[in-house]
């Protein structure tokens, strides 16, 4: 999952470079990117576990990701106000340590056979990850020159990538692997509790696991919390940002911040799924779930391949062609069968790569001292990744199609590929 930055630039706009001393602190923001980005997509594996244990249709199992994205709306601009008033490394400690308790959370919700506490469990651990998200994505763009932002960004996003890459294939065989000979559509009563509980450990170990990693960060970060110099944050009104929407570019690239993620998270969600179809793939659950990294893995070559064409052609022009061929992409899947079916849906995500740093670069450009501000919205318009994906389990339940679902990430690409044509040029 990608993430905001905030501009570098000066109060005129003129693109006058701010940058802070911190060597060596990139690897620091890269190794960020890399593990919230791995717990975001975890999501796509929970989520046919919780869906079979709980025995969800599409629209209730949706609310996994409509939990985790609705953090975005309520904790987006507190969090940046935060991140203001503490700094950048406090407030990393702060949102990993928030990530430690969404994690531990998963304890009383297994215990409980409880689906309400797993999605508290994941909006508490969203919320650490909003958090760490606002300190990562500003640094990104003060650790270098303001000519090389949307490149620098591709290429930490790809960090980002390489974590939703791992976690998915990890995740599937902790997960997915140890499903039961039976499913929970078959028992009821105390039975049925006993099984929700017994299967759900596989997630809690999982999470277990990751609270420790998250606290040794946590002490690592702590540990040089006084190592940046030169950091500077403008104040501003809690709700100041919104009067940015006013502005076309902004205006319109917050939109498709809202439906890219939104796209990308839906179709994310529904692979397995999508994959155990008998006319696509006809995988068993844990195959299908170790297709996932096929997924996220092409938007970290995207990204790679992206951060250097990005310096040499429009990059308004390049994100209108990767909405075309996402597009394209869809009609394939949705109207094939096997493994072409399968393999095209896969490939949406190295479409998919260069898209959230470009859009967000080009609607930010010339925000200049209100680039906190633009972060903080575009923040909030990360929430798309909640109503996009919940309307499409919608519209799957109503149809009875998943294929017929894939209309819905269809729309939000033909509006992301207005705007790269929008942009095409310097604000």
């Amino acid at each position: 999952m990608a993430a905001p930055i905030a501009s570098a630039a000066t109060a005129d706009g003129a693109g006058e470079e701010t940058q802070v001393k911190a060597p060596g602190l990139n690897y620091f923001v890269f190794a960020l990117f890399f593990i919230f980005g791995g717990i975001t997509s975890l999501n796509d594996v929970i989520l046919p576990k919780l869906k079979e244990l709980f025995t969800l249709n599409y629209t209730q199992a949706m609310l996994i990701q409509f939990c985790f994205f609705t953090a975005y709306l309520v904790i987006g601009i507190p969090g940046a106000q935060l991140v203001k008033k503490i700094g950048y490394m406090r407030g990393a400690v702060v949102g990993l340590l928030t990530m430690m308790t969404g994690c531990l959370l998963f304890i009383p919700a297994s215990q409980t056979a409880t689906y309400g506490l797993f999605l508290l469990a994941l909006f508490v651990l969203a919320s650490g990850v909003v958090v760490v998200q606002v300190v990562t994505n500003p640094l990104i763009s003060l650790l270098g020159p303001q000519k090389t932002v949307h490149s620098r960004l591709t290429f930490a996003q790809a960090f980002n990538s390489l974590g939703t890459t791992i976690f998915p294939r990890v995740g599937s065989a902790l997960i997915l692997g140890g499903l039961a000979g039976v499913t929970a559509s078959e028992l009821s009563g105390a039975q049925l509790d006993a099984y929700r509980t017994a299967e759900s450990q596989a997630i809690v170990h999982t999470y277990i696991g990751l609270a420790v990693a998250l606290a040794v960060i946590a002490a690592v970060v702590w540990a040089f919390r006084n190592r940046l110099q030169g950091e500077k944050h403008e104040q501003s009104s809690l709700l100041g940002g919104f009067q940015l929407l006013k502005r076309p570019r902004f205006g319109y690239g917050a939109l498709c911040i809202f439906l890219y993620v939104g796209a990308e998270v839906s179709i994310g969600s529904l692979i397995v799924s999508y994959l155990m179809q008998g006319h696509v793939m006809g995988l068993e659950e844990q195959a299908a779930g170790n297709m996932i990294p096929y997924y996220w893995g092409g938007a970290l070559v995207g990204r790679i391949i992206g951060s250097a064409v990005l310096r040499l052609a429009s990059p308004g022009l390049i994100l209108a062609a990767c909405a075309a061929g996402a597009m394209t992409l869809l009609g394939i899947s949705t109207h094939t069968t096997g493994a072409v079916s399968g393999y095209s849906l896969l490939a949406i995500g190295l479409m998919n790569s260069i898209m959230f740093p470009t859009i967000f670069s080009l609607a930010c450009e010339k925000l200049g001292s209100k680039a906190a501000d633009g972060s903080g919205i575009i923040n909030i318009a990360i929430f798309g990744g909640a109503v996009v994906p919940l309307l499409t389990g919608v519209l799957a339940d109503a149809s009875g199609s998943l294929a017929t679902a894939m209309i819905l990430p269809a729309i939000c690409y033909a509006i992301i590929l207005g705007f790269g044509f929008y942009a095409r040029r310097p604000a």
